[in-house]
């Protein structure tokens, strides 16, 4: 069982990430983007970008560096082994594009119980180097019990 305790409980922020334009082509091609602006720098900057977008999905990378740090977290007690994912949802103030350096903050939003599973939900700000939130990435993991 998730430790209940942890609800509420916010992580140091992350160091920062660099995203880079291959990270982004990776990504896009990954989930299939067919959308210019995520791998052409003249067709981003067309439509008004500094460079190449991140497909809206992207700041799960930034995210899971948070993620990390809470799975690894003794007091939280979430065996990972047992994790499945559940949720998973996004709400941007701009899109990501190549050359932002990203931190980010995690925060437990919610332990809830489900008979002998356990349902943790976390929301984590993503903050560019200005300290403007760009995103925040929403996910709820449920931890299988015995």
């Amino acid at each position: 069982m998730v430790n209940p305790n942890v609800e509420g409980k916010k992580y140091p922020a992350t160091e920062p990430y660099l995203v880079g334009r291959e990270k982004i082509r990776e990504f896009a091609r990954a989930v299939m983007s067919t959308n210019p602006v995520n791998t052409d720098v003249f067709a981003a900057q067309a439509a008004g970008y500094t460079d190449i977008v991140a497909p809206p999905t992207f700041a799960v990378v930034i995210q899971e560096r948070s993620l990390a740090g809470v799975l690894a977290d003794p007091e939280a007690d979430i065996d990972f082994s047992r994790v499945v994912h559940g949720d998973q949802r996004f709400v941007h103030n701009r899109p990501i594009v190549a050359g932002d350096e990203l931190v980010s903050e995690l925060s437990v939003a919610k332990v809830a119980s489900l008979g002998a599973h356990s349902m943790i939900t976390f929301e984590t700000r993503i903050l560019d180097a200005k300290g403007e939130h760009v995103c925040t990435a929403i996910s709820t993991l449920v931890v299988r019990g015995d």
